[in-house]
């Protein structure tokens, strides 16, 4: 019999076998285009700060794992284009040369991102006694991430402060993205409030990262 979402919780702190156990996680793919479609959308508007309500007991881990990979590889490529054009409006003698440090780069940045900072968010509120979900925080910050994928296109206009800008914006409709789900998920209280800080600090430190890292 699959697992309900509060089933995994339940596994997971009793035998952590099941958090290792690939089966424990196939029924968190199992979802409808539409579904996904509906929540990408959601996570492009952060002020509703009703994420956690529309995936009700039926969060997703294939918008985190589609997202990353997404974004990874975009990235990639298109951290590679800017530098090339820059490099050719000063020096017209530039060839193309793809650079793979930045998939590398680009995989252990936003892959390490949205499996660690979700876990430890995750213990960190359950020692602070918070009812708090990793498989939902999972999907609420796999969500967070979509903005950042047409950004990284926007992101080849070779004109700095407008590449600024643009980051900018993209970051914090993110962070508010996170830290008004958090807000609404687990409450605001003054004990919980700096928790809700560092998330927001956190996604904005990512959206610096790839602009400095990958669009210099």
């Amino acid at each position: 019999m699959p697992l309900t979402d509060e089933g995994f919780e339940q596994q997971s702190q009793n035998n952590w076998k099941g958090v290792f156990s690939i089966s424990s996680y196939t029924q968190y793919f199992d979802v409808d285009t539409d579904v996904v479609v509906n929540r990408l959308i959601s996570s492009f508007y952060p002020a509703g700060g009703d994420f956690f309500n529309k995936i009700g007991a039926n969060p997703d881990l294939y918008g985190l794992i589609w997202i990353t990979t997404t974004l990874v590889f975009m990235l990639a490529a298109f951290g590679n284009c800017a530098t090339y054009l820059i490099q050719k409006r000063t020096d017209r003698t530039t060839t193309w040369s793809f650079d793979v440090g930045y998939v590398n780069a680009a995989a252990c940045g936003i892959y390490g991102y949205s499996l660690v900072v979700p876990v430890a968010f995750y213990f960190l509120l359950r020692y602070l006694g918070s009812n708090a979900s990793l498989i939902r925080f999972w999907c609420m910050w796999g969500y967070s991430l979509s903005i950042f994928i047409p950004t990284a296109f926007l992101l080849l206009i070779p004109v700095e402060i407008l590449r600024w800008i643009i980051i900018l914006v993209a970051g914090t409709a993110s962070s508010c993205f996170v830290t008004l789900n958090l807000t609404s998920y687990i409450g605001g209280s003054n004990d919980l409030r700096m928790m809700m800080i560092a998330a927001f600090l956190l996604q904005m430190a990512l959206a610096i990262f790839i602009k400095v890292w990958f669009f210099p």
